[in-house]
């Protein structure tokens, strides 16, 4: 899957059961549902995880926090939007997931917002 696939699932009504559980609190992120998307990766300890959790901290203001995460995931607090961060996020996510040995496109992305 790449990042058009990914964007496209955002479409349907639930994530794709394959996606791991810090590509689903994107999804869940993506359409609207903080709460869930925060679950998700809540009580997770993975790097992955933690990167997402310090992103949705850093999206509902809560910059204290998001630091303490960012520092969990060893990724650098960025100086970007949000949304340029969630499409990084993502597509790094997914190039862990092809590395890994799944099926990836190679197309490009034009979506300017989720």
């Amino acid at each position: 899957m790449d990042f058009t696939d990914f964007f496209a699932t955002l479409r349907e009504e639930h994530p794709p059961a394959r996606l791991s559980p810090a590509l689903q609190s994107l999804w869940h992120d993506a359409q609207g549902d903080w709460a869930k998307a925060h679950d998700l990766v809540n009580d997770a300890t993975d790097a992955d995880s933690a990167w997402v959790h310090a992103y949705l901290h850093r999206k509902e203001g809560d910059l204290v926090n998001a630091t303490y995460w960012y520092r969990k995931a060893d990724r650098p607090e960025p100086t970007t939007s949000v949304v340029a961060e969630w499409r990084h996020i993502v597509s790094s996510l997914l190039r862990v997931v092809d590395h890994r040995g799944a099926r990836r496109g190679r197309g490009r992305s034009n979506e300017d917002d989720f």
